[in-house]
């Protein structure tokens, strides 16, 4: 249909059957195009006689954006999502102006329908209220990334320590609502995940360095997030398959090997003792989670956790008895 439309605005009448050959279809389909192009509101005009055609009514230009509705839907419902899951690169006076600027160049019948869909749209979480990344910092280590250039960055950590480090970009990864960037610490020599609204600036520095074969960006960052240092250490024995236990303990969460068998402890097809490592702030929200695992498990360390478990079981206990 864009096609189309570009040989028509290139002047004068064309004809179905000439048409019909810069496009490669037959003419019936020439036809439904224009029909297509009627309903979003272009001026298409029918030219009768031997050397008739189609041609767009004096004075029609292409607009600076043309989706269909199908596409105008995918876009702004990206950007709506984009803000209540905090993973829109800019500001959001930036989703805000994009939407506007979609909604214009809209046929008007097409931007009523979108507008009724996004006001009859609820959410069941809340918008997110996460700080987004610049975008120039966005961009600049995305062109370090695909080129393979090293970049001096301006961080400051969780504990309000400033420092500037030179990075080996290996990709960018948007995660749980926030954006990092995964990479080479030059300096120390070490892997490195850094969340990009901490990220004061950057700058691309000469040369260019080799990314290491191994896990893609993605899982170097889940195995960062699940082995970085909080308050509790805590170590689990599960029965059961890697699917089960991680249904309930993804890969952001928590490592799992295999363990080695309980005493007189027997596994089904499938099944073993694995163990699941993972750091927390808080243990409270720990307990339900391994009952709705529904499998045999023990906890390792910490002591803290064996009390809290058991207080819910006792809660759950007392629930469960009859009045």
């Amino acid at each position: 249909m864009l096609t189309l439309l570009e040989l028509l605005q290139s002047g004068g009448t064309r004809t179905t059957a000439e048409l019909a050959g810069r496009l490669g279809v037959d003419e019936r389909t020439v036809r439904r195009y224009v029909d297509h192009l009627l309903d979003l509101d272009v001026p298409v005009e029918s030219v009768r006689g031997r050397y008739g055609g189609y041609r767009l009514s004096p004075g029609y230009r292409l607009p600076p954006l043309m989706l269909s509705d199908d596409e105008a839907l995918a876009v702004l419902l990206g950007l709506v999502a984009g803000r209540r899951t905090g993973l829109t690169a800019a500001e959001h006076a930036a989703g805000e102006t994009a939407s506007a600027k979609i909604r214009r160049v809209l046929p008007a019948h097409v931007a009523r329908r979108l507008d009724t869909l996004l006001e009859a749209l609820a959410f069941t979480d809340r918008p997110g209220a996460f700080d987004t990344p610049d975008t120039g910092v966005l961009l600049t280590l995305a062109d370090a990334v695909r080129h393979r250039r090293p970049v001096s960055v301006r961080y400051e950590d969780r504990d309000g320590r400033r420092s500037e480090r030179v990075l080996h970009a290996y990709g960018i990864v948007a995660h749980a609502g926030r954006w990092y960037v995964t990479g080479r610490d030059a300096g120390i020599g070490e892997d490195r995940t850094l969340r990009l609204d901490r990220v004061a600036g950057a700058r691309t520095l000469p040369g260019s360095f080799e990314a290491p074969p191994g896990p893609d960006p993605a899982q170097r960052l889940l195995s960062s997030l699940a082995t970085a240092p909080y308050r509790h250490e805590v170590t689990l024995r599960i029965h059961g398959t890697a699917e089960q236990i991680r249904a309930r303990l993804p890969a952001g969460v928590a490592t799992l090997e295999e363990a080695e068998p309980l005493a007189g402890q027997e596994a089904a097809a499938g099944e073993r003792w694995m163990r699941a490592e993972l750091r927390a702030e808080r243990l409270d929200w720990l307990p339900a989670v391994l009952a709705s695992l529904d499998r045999p498990f023990v906890v390792e360390r910490p002591a803290e956790l064996r009390a809290l478990v058991s207080a819910f079981a006792d809660r759950l206990r007392s629930c469960a008895q009859e009045t």
